[in-house]
């Protein structure tokens, strides 16, 4: 016998009450109108370190958490944050981070150039200082190449510092710069002598910078954020500790290896001693991978400026390769155009155009400039 619905409307329907609850899941989140901003000195462990009230009679540094709302937002060292929760920076009290503020720059790599996943290194840093041995551990253009891009990408603007130029002179290293328009440092170290800058190490002794280099460097950090990024054992640590009074661990390098002994676990941000407000370094861990997968190729020559205008005389739709026919880099390099360091600048610039597909399954070039 059929029954006749004609009668019903969804008022006679009956629902069943949520055995979880009846309240409605919703994605609006509170607007947290109360929360202080912090910059983030760095990070540990799920942990994040951040100062508030910076440069005020009230500036205290606290811990934080993230908030469950945030488990996918990379959050590094530079970056303005949103804090709720006991803020006080007592011992033993926990803020929630809940928030990232927008970000001015943003300083990336991938682990390798086949990587697509970008991995985040600092936030809102003005300067990106590439740190390079003239020796011990032997420099390498590749390194300094691959970093240029990095911040060129980003838009911070480059500083070249060479260390321990009383070892080897680094003039032959500085030849494939000189057309760029970067600041150079060059420091080496200074005799125990009042003209000498000391900076502690963990083995008891001490390194003294020459005092000239460190004034120098410090002039051009003042007022700005500016990371320091290179391979271990190339002397970030002695410098920062030269610039900032802080007790950051050094090492040396492995006599077998040639590469340095990684101190420093985390990016970590001290201010620049007896400096401007807002003068800030932030020093990283020794890197070994700097992949360029997240730039790019069109972008990757914005970092070459003595070559640029080499490519005027190209066809259309050059890319600039090993491949490429006709390419009005080769003539401009030939006749002089980028200096005597114009070939080896033209094959850096090639190396990395081709790395997307020359580094798969080789995974000794996916070391930071492991071929000069």
């Amino acid at each position: 016998m059929a029954r006749d619905y004609s009668k019903w409307d969804e008022s006679d329907v009956r629902v069943r009450p949520n055995k979880r609850g009846s309240r409605p899941r919703t994605k609006d989140r509170p607007a947290h109108g109360d929360a202080v901003v912090g910059r983030i000195i760095t990070v540990d462990r799920g942990r994040y370190t951040a100062i508030v009230d910076e440069d005020l009679a009230t500036e205290r540094t606290l811990i934080a958490a993230r908030a469950r709302e945030l488990r996918r937002t990379p959050v590094v060292a530079g970056d303005f944050v949103a804090l709720v929760g006991d803020t006080s920076g007592e011992p033993d009290t926990l803020a929630r981070l809940v928030r990232v503020e927008e970000r001015r720059t943003v300083l990336r790599r991938s682990a390798d150039d086949t990587d697509p996943v970008e991995r985040v290194v600092v936030a809102n840093a003005d300067q990106l200082v590439i740190v390079v041995a003239a020796a011990n551990p032997e420099p390498r253009t590749g390194f300094i190449d691959r970093a240029l891009v990095a911040a060129y990408d980003a838009g911070i603007a480059p500083v070249l510092l060479v260390t321990k130029a009383d070892i080897k002179d680094p003039a032959g290293l500085l030849a494939n710069y000189e057309h760029l328009e970067m600041t150079v440092v060059v420091s080496r170290t200074a005799d125990a002598d009042a003209s000498g800058v000391d900076a502690r190490s963990d083995d008891g002794a001490s390194a003294h910078l020459a005092g000239g280099a460190v004034a120098l460097l410090k002039a051009h950090l003042d007022g700005k954020v500016s990371v320091l990024v290179g391979h271990s054992g190339v002397g970030k640590s002695t410098m920062v500790n030269a610039l900032t009074g802080a007790q950051r661990a050094t090492g040396g390098v492995n006599a077998v290896t040639g590469r340095g002994r990684h101190t420093s676990s985390s990016a970590l941000a001290l201010r620049l001693h007896d400096a401007e407000r807002g003068s800030w370094i932030i020093d990283t861990p020794g890197i070994r991978s700097f992949g360029l997968a997240h730039v790019d190729p069109d972008r990757i020559l914005n970092a070459f400026p003595d070559l640029q205008p080499g490519t005027d005389a190209c066809e259309r739709g050059c890319k600039h390769d090993a491949d490429a026919v006709n390419c009005g880099l080769d003539p401009f390099v030939a006749g002089g155009g980028a200096g005597e360091a114009g070939p080896a600048r033209l094959a850096s610039l090639r190396r990395l155009l081709g790395t997307g597909t020359r580094t798969e399954g080789r995974a000794e070039a996916k070391e930071l400039g492991a071929v000069d």
